[in-house]
């Protein structure tokens, strides 16, 4: 999950996003496509990026480059400062109206405040945007060696307890289709289904350094009504503090994640 360990009450973080983490640029997309590919991108950092270091993450020409630029610093969804571009006025102001209209955070964060509370870990809501796991929401652990996920920040769905538990609760179609792109062999992409069947039928993922070395994660879905998939509740921890907790741990996410499905109904 592209997760941090800090200590002495520092979470430590990248300066921009890791290479494997990054999305696939668009092939042949419609200009307005490229415009907001440009803008995820700049989501993605945490660092303002010269248009040099755009055209690398965004596998886009300087020109078209420049183009989805412009139109993007006209509507303010893209500042720039010396040289240095980042996400605009208007970005804000979306960022600011989904924390205070998204029925899935509000309906969240009470309940994961009293996991993290109850557990002393952190916990995120999370969930799935194309083919990437986004953390919605994060409430970090006060202990001072912890596990964290950026806000906005967003990873492949592909490995990891929230990955998994997401891909898991999908419609079967789409999640199909996602294993499809991951390009692995007939027999690797065999094994990830029966994998994804088990955590369904289970109802919970839970993983073990699978992304980070040293990262525990339990992830829980949270389902709304007809029981469509809107996010995960994940409880990371590091591995040296959950030695003989992990099932009371996985029964609190699991607990928690119902809670607030309950809610949404």
């Amino acid at each position: 999950m592209g997760l941090e360990v800090g200590t002495a009450g520092k979470i430590l973080h990248a300066g921009s996003i890791p290479p494997t983490d990054r999305m696939t640029p668009p092939t042949d997309a419609p200009a307005n496509d490229r415009a907001l590919f440009v803008l995820s991108v700049l989501a993605q950092s945490k660092a303002a990026m010269t248009a040099a270091e755009l055209v690398r993450a965004t596998g886009l020409s300087q020109s078209t480059l420049y183009r989805q630029i412009a139109t993007l610093r006209r509507w303010g969804f893209v500042m720039e400062s010396d040289g240095r571009y980042s996400p605009g006025p208007v970005s804000v102001q979306l960022a600011t109206g989904f924390d205070g209209n998204s029925d899935l955070v509000i309906a969240a964060r009470a309940d994961m405040r009293l996991l993290a509370q109850q557990s002393h870990e952190s916990v995120a809501l999370v969930t799935a945007v194309n083919d990437r796991v986004v953390c919605l929401e994060m409430i970090d652990s006060e202990q001072s060696l912890r596990c964290s996920f950026d806000r906005g920040r967003s990873v492949p769905a592909r490995d990891g307890a929230s990955a998994k538990c997401l891909l898991a609760h999908m419609p079967v179609d789409q999640r199909d289709a996602l294993l499809d792109g991951l390009g692995e062999s007939p027999e690797r992409r065999a094994e990830r289904a029966a994998e994804l069947d088990a955590i369904r039928e289970a109802g919970h993922a839970v993983t073990h350094g699978e992304v980070d070395a040293g990262v525990w994660g339990a992830s829980a879905p949270v389902l709304s009504s007809g029981r469509r998939l809107r996010g995960a509740i994940t409880l990371m921890a590091p591995l040296t503090r959950v030695e003989g907790m992990e099932a009371a741990l996985l029964h609190m996410t699991v607990v928690t994640a119902a809670r607030i499905s309950r809610a949404l109904q």
